[in-house]
């Protein structure tokens, strides 16, 4: 059996839940490739290296792979789809963050997610992404995203106009400062912070929130996965920002922009049959008023 282990870099605290997974990997012979920048961080003790690798990112991954563990928060694993891609390794979040909708393993949980890695107990919650088609080379070999496509204006421009098209069919001009398009996953994150609603992750939809919009009646509007949103962009300014989840890329604004689902999913790992009603519950802690 061969599992990943990837983090975006820990503080030194964090390094003891680090030896507890190699430890509780080790009893089960486990070989581990570790991505290199964080197996460099720590003098981490070499009986416990003896069955582990570096690796630099996604041509390092094979077919043999049974798990990719990420250390951290949501950003991480939102990382990690980026160097897994297409390859369907599952991936399994150890939150060291705060809120936790996507990496929601916690420390204290470390000997149970190897144990269902071992016993193939766990439950594999596959989640559609975004794929982003543009009329230049735009965000190398990843132009997907899990959460999110966002349109924003540059901090020095006033708002822009986003004429948005479905299908081909014209749908809005949106007046605003950006405009986000969300998979199911992302409905819980920034398109939720703009008044967005929240979807199911398995409801095949897209939804689309503009951000601080000029016209009051604007609001979001939830679409079927299965359609291609078009756009071009008017500004007082030549430049725009184009965002898939944290990576930004500055464009001209005579740019071509369209999105649609990816032709392939990510597979989060779960330890237990929670549902997202639940998670929604704890995350958003939704009946925790005293008064209920």
């Amino acid at each position: 059996m061969k599992v990943a282990i990837y983090s975006r870099g820990l503080d030194h605290e964090q390094e003891a839940p680090l030896l507890i997974l190699l430890e509780e990997l080790a009893k089960h012979k486990i070989l581990v490739l570790m991505y290199r920048t964080l197996l460099t961080s720590y003098n981490l003790p070499l009986p416990l290296l003896e069955n582990v690798t570096p690796f630099d990112g996604y041509g390092d991954l094979d077919s043999q792979i049974d798990c990719f563990i990420t250390l951290g928060g949501d950003g991480t694993i939102l990382d990690a789809t980026t160097i897994v891609r297409e390859k369907k390794i599952p991936l399994l979040g150890i939150n060291f963050g705060r809120l936790g909708f996507l990496a929601n393993i916690s420390k204290d949980e470390l000997g149970m997610a190897v144990d269902a890695i071992v016993n193939h107990t766990f439950i594999s919650d596959k989640r559609s992404l975004i794929h982003l088609d543009a009329s230049i080379d735009l965000f190398g070999e990843s132009p997907f995203a899990l959460n999110e496509f966002a349109i924003h204006k540059r901090d020095t421009a006033p708002m822009i106009k986003i004429h948005t098209y479905l299908n081909g069919e014209f749908l809005n001009t949106f007046w605003a400062d950006g405009l986000i398009v969300a998979t199911p996953t992302g409905s819980t994150g920034y398109s939720m912070s703009c008044t967005g609603p929240i979807v199911f992750p398995d409801s095949r939809n897209f939804v689309i929130t503009p951000v601080a919009p000029h016209n009051l009646n604007v609001r979001s509007i939830v679409v079927a996965d299965s359609s291609i949103i078009s756009f071009e962009i008017e500004s007082r300014i030549d430049q725009f920002i184009c965002a898939l989840d944290a990576r930004r890329e500055i464009v001209n604004k005579d740019i071509q922009l369209a999105v649609k689902r990816e032709v392939f999913d990510a597979n989060l790992i779960k330890l237990s049959e929670n549902t997202f009603l639940s998670t929604l519950r704890e995350k958003l802690t939704w009946g925790m008023d005293k008064r209920n």
